[in-house]
């Protein structure tokens, strides 16, 4: 199989590594296992287009995307509109979805188990028609992300500490705003401080991610209005991994889900796949089950390609 790798230099770990020597170990590992590779090494504002230009090369057989979940995420929708069958190397500090597909984080694991691995289909969602692979969320879970993302940090350790900082700030004064929730089991309005919908379920753990990814569902959580201290509490359930038992936090299964907000300023955003996006006054939410093409390790439970 001949792989196109779009690498992206201002991504998480690549940002401190010498990218030339590790694409040149890429090359070696593909070719162990019969495959040749021609890498990219993009900026980030190149990024996308690169991406799409690789996709669509008539010698490309996968795309080959490194960095972080920023990344992968666009990655994720260029194969999904083009079919081109997507291969992760996990670059960033969360890699939600290399950790759903069981990759190893080793950036050299990982590229190990890519080259022995094989293809297979994956689910993939859309809000009001664009791509996710993990997770659209409104709320507490967005405002975090706003306040680490105007602070300043050069590393992953300074990226925690930032998160951490961001937990204190965005808890004290917990966000409360009207959501109209339709399903197939009806319509649900009510007030909430935080809304995720996720690529099928999450699982419990320290980092919420998804177990399996072809299942062909959403996860639709909804944060109930709580105090301050009790919403620091559950941030604190999140990152030891029990936050599913708390008593103000739903879980519902659907396939599909519309979100209203009628008291939505026009200044409000949205997370998608960790991106601060616009927040729109109705967001549709489906699932597309094994719509995506993956190249997965061989550990991975049989399921047929899309």
């Amino acid at each position: 199989m001949h792989f196109i790798g779009v690498f992206n230099e201002d991504g998480g770990k690549f940002r401190t590594m010498d990218l030339g020597i590790f694409a040149v170990r890429v090359q070696e590992i593909m070719a162990e296992h019969g495959h040749t590779v021609e890498i990219r090494i993009v900026a980030g504002k190149d990024l996308i287009p690169e991406l799409v230009r690789a996709a669509e090369d008539p010698a490309s057989q996968a795309l080959l995307a490194g960095g972080g979940d920023g990344t992968i995420s666009a990655a994720a929708e260029v194969c999904f509109r083009t079919g081109m069958p997507l291969a992760v190397v996990p670059a960033g500090t969360m890699n939600l979805f290399a950790r759903s597909l069981k990759l190893p984080l080793n950036l050299e694991e990982a590229v190990k188990a890519l080259a022995a691995g094989r293809l297979m289909g994956v689910d993939i969602a859309t809000a009001n028609g664009t791509p996710f692979v993990h997770q659209y969320s409104v709320g507490i879970h967005t405002r975090l992300v706003r306040i680490r993302e105007s602070m300043k940090y050069r590393s992953h350790l300074g990226k925690m500490l930032a998160s951490l900082r961001a937990i204190a700030l965005a808890v004290y004064r917990p966000p409360i705003f009207d959501a109209e929730i339709r399903t197939s089991r009806g319509v649900d309005t009510r007030k909430a401080s935080g809304i995720t919908v996720s690529n099928n379920l999450l699982a419990e753990g320290h980092i919420p991610h998804a177990d399996r990814i072809d299942r062909g569902v959403l996860g639709v959580y909804v944060v109930d209005p709580m105090p301050a201290s009790e919403l620091l509490k559950l941030c604190a359930q999140v990152l030891l991994g029990t936050w599913k038992g708390h008593p103000l936090v739903s879980e519902k299964e659907v396939t599909f889900v519309s979100l209203r907000f009628p008291r939505r300023k026009s200044s409000a955003q949205a997370l998608m796949d960790g991106e601060l996006i616009a927040l729109e006054p109705r967001v549709d939410i489906q699932i597309h089950p094994r719509a995506l093409n993956v190249i997965a390790p061989l550990a991975q439970p049989a399921v047929a390609a899309a």
